[in-house]
């Protein structure tokens, strides 16, 4: 049964396809992280111009679906609930009513200051919010069909790999600049993104769903073939980026499908009282002998002292975000001077001179810990709600997964799920989520691992 809710205004059209309007959205919805990853994974503010005209063009079309229905189709998912807190945090952080303890004769009235300590970062990280907002709801509700769903895991998986052998075959000509224009000054870039770690989160969630329909059953062998070579393809890309979190987390997401394949296979089993012991071996077999390939691959290209940095044997300690426990050391202190709503969002760069012990010499902008992040930027309301995101996500993932009938569906939202968790791991050790257009795919992963879908021949439709 779907939470898809239509809210009638009068004579309601259910149907899905009642409007173009509905398709639209469909389509923003598919080419916002896209784009947002082409251009640089959406760091700059000419770039932020674009996607805010992308949301409001969504928001448009969306109220013209509205109009030609006579309802307004939302998918009611309590994950809405955690993201709409943040943004109420960050309206919260900017709003000019406390005392700034500053007196003055020349004052009518008694000075105010807002909670953020950079009030002018926080506005504009809550303007992303608010964009992240729309685009979950809007994925939410018109990933609502199986042809939808398969042209989103179609798009994922083939823009994945291309963004892969673009990456390879760049680092391959050493080349130091993106698209040949631009070279970024404190990092090290990797395809289109500035960071090459981010990159590696970037191909954790894609490399998820090739994992997820790779293992499942919905596909046979040939195609399989043609996803087990993206996959390798994407996993001697995120040893190239040298990031040992990045090969980690990439490990992890594949560990997840392969865990989670086990179980149902187990589960299905036991109800029709034929077990397989061979099936351990068999999907133990494949994980192993996949990362065989990958380091062999990258061996094979010359990526020794990537493959040596990635898991950890390198000694190259000249990396700034080698000095994470100290970052992290501030980002506690910062939280526990400002514990209930944080220091502001995006404001820790201001925050972090008065906890420095170092010689002041770097700006620290991020905290290269997520979660810690979000406790020093948002205290622990905003914990609270990234906690209860994570929660929501994995009990309605794992709860649609064990349920789910549909070969397809089932394998999309196990490897939706686990491109969800291999950047989570990731966010334990670097800011991959503060890069938008991962930020984007990390929400329509979380749109495909739990969003019910409409099937061809049936209509499970509430209407309130």
């Amino acid at each position: 049964m779907t939470d898809e809710t239509l809210i009638k205004f009068e004579n309601v059209d259910s149907s899905v396809d009642a409007s173009r309007s509905g398709s639209v959205v469909f389509f923003l919805v598919c080419l916002i992280p896209v784009v947002s990853t082409i251009l640089y994974g959406g760091v700059d503010a000419f770039t932020w111009i674009l996607i805010s005209i992308a949301a409001a063009a969504i928001v448009f079309a969306w109220l013209t679906d509205a109009w030609k229905r006579n309802g307004f189709l939302i998918e009611r998912s309590a994950l809405l609930l955690p993201l709409t807190g943040m943004v109420l945090i960050g309206i919260i952080q900017i709003v000019p009513v406390f005392d700034s303890g500053i007196a003055s004769e020349l004052l009518a009235i008694p000075a105010a200051k807002t909670l953020s300590l950079d009030p002018y970062s926080t506005r504009f990280f809550l303007t992303r919010l608010v964009v992240y907002l729309i685009f979950f709801a809007a994925a939410l509700t018109f990933i609502n069909s199986e042809s939808r769903l398969k042209k989103v895991i179609i798009g994922i998986i083939t823009f994945g790999m291309i963004m892969a052998m673009f990456g390879i075959l760049q680092r391959l000509a050493n080349a130091e600049a993106i698209y040949g224009m631009r070279t970024p000054a404190q990092a090290i870039p990797f395809a289109s993104f500035i960071n090459q770690h981010h990159f590696a989160s970037f191909m954790e969630m894609t490399g998820g769903i090739v994992f997820g329909i790779l293992f499942g059953t919905a596909i046979g062998r040939d195609k399989k073939i043609i996803l087990a070579t993206a996959a390798v393809i994407m996993g001697v890309a995120v040893v190239l980026t040298s990031s040992r979190g990045g090969l980690l987390s990439f490990i992890g997401a594949l560990m997840f499908v392969v865990i989670v394949n086990f179980v149902l296979k187990r589960s299905t089993g036991t109800k029709s009282g034929e077990k397989d012991p061979s099936q351990v071996i068999a999907f133990a077999a494949a994980g192993i002998g996949f990362l065989v390939v990958v380091f062999g691959v990258v061996l094979l290209l010359g990526g020794d002292s990537s493959l040596m940095r990635g898991i950890g044997l390198s000694g190259v300690t000249d990396d700034i975000s080698n000095g994470r426990t100290h970052f992290w050391s501030v980002a506690i202190k910062v939280f526990l001077d400002h514990p209930i709503l944080g220091a502001g969002f995006d404001a820790f760069g201001v925050a972090f001179p008065k906890y420095d012990s170092w010689t002041g010499a770097f700006r620290i902008e991020q905290v290269h810990n997520d979660y810690l992040q979000t406790l020093a930027d948002a205290g622990i309301a905003g914990f609270a709600c990234i906690a209860a995101f994570i929660f929501l996500l994995f009990r309605k993932s794992l709860r649609l997964i064990s349920t789910e009938t549909d070969d397809f569906h089932r394998s999309a939202a196990v490897g939706a799920l686990a491109g969800c968790f291999g950047i989570l791991i990731h966010s334990f050790f670097d800011f991959p989520l503060r890069t938008p257009s991962n930020a984007f795919f990390f929400l329509l992963l979380a749109s495909i691992a739990t969003v019910s879908i409409q099937k061809a021949d049936k209509k499970h439709r509430t209407m309130t």
